[in-house]
């Protein structure tokens, strides 16, 4: 039995708690052993989670120890996952039973993907991307290492999410489009062209913010 640690005790984190027990292997392949998290009092006044253990600089990375990474902001995901890296832990994947991987779809390590996604078939998900509950993922999209996807987007066929990018809620890109790496898709956008890397984009149709 593995011990399941969860990096970030914030209010995402307490979502992927209720994902983690709701997923298959909770309880047959790992237990909660608990939340890492530099903010010692993050769950005051919320009961029923299991207790934040350490900051993740501290913690020592023990035998059976597995990670998942909580955190909804990618820069931030990213820099905690690897630490975790460099000190030896291992990642699993918490994909919610209600998700429907189609034919040929490859999922990485380190998703988590939350209640009725649609990955289509031919998809590919690399390592440590983010899917929230009720996202449409069309044929052969390709979503890239650390990408983070809001629920209720949805992505038409071809589409490519390249590393580090962000959709956030209700976001649509239109088939063949590609989001560059670093890019963020503001909430309710129509993707109808190529987004520039490292760019934020908002509207229907979604144009170019700079701030």
């Amino acid at each position: 039995m593995k011990n399941l640690i969860i990096v970030g005790a914030r209010g995402f984190g307490r979502e992927v708690y209720d994902l983690a027990t709701q997923c298959s292997g909770f309880n047959i392949e790992y237990v909660v052993k608990g939340f890492l998290d530099d903010k010692a009092d993050a769950l005051e006044g919320f009961e029923n989670y299991p207790p934040i253990l350490s900051s993740v600089e501290n913690y020592k990375v023990e035998e059976n120890d597995v990670f998942v990474c909580a955190l909804g902001t990618v820069k931030w995901k990213k820099h905690y996952a690897e630490l975790i890296l460099q000190k030896g832990g291992m990642f699993i994947n918490l994909i919610h039973p209600s998700t429907k991987l189609n034919t040929n779809a490859i999922a990485g390590t380190g998703l988590l993907v939350f209640m009725y996604a649609n990955i289509s078939n031919d998809c590919i998900i690399e390592d440590f991307v983010t899917i929230q509950g009720y996202v449409g993922l069309g044929h052969d999209t390709k979503i890239r290492k650390w990408a983070h996807v809001s629920s209720y987007s949805f992505t038409g066929g071809f589409v490519v999410l390249e590393e580090e990018t962000t959709l956030n809620t209700r976001a649509t890109i239109l088939p063949h489009v590609i989001v560059r790496k670093g890019a963020t898709v503001g909430a309710c956008s129509l993707v109808i062209k190529h987004v520039k890397e490292n760019s934020t984009v908002f509207g229907i149709p979604a144009k170019k913010l700079d701030f």
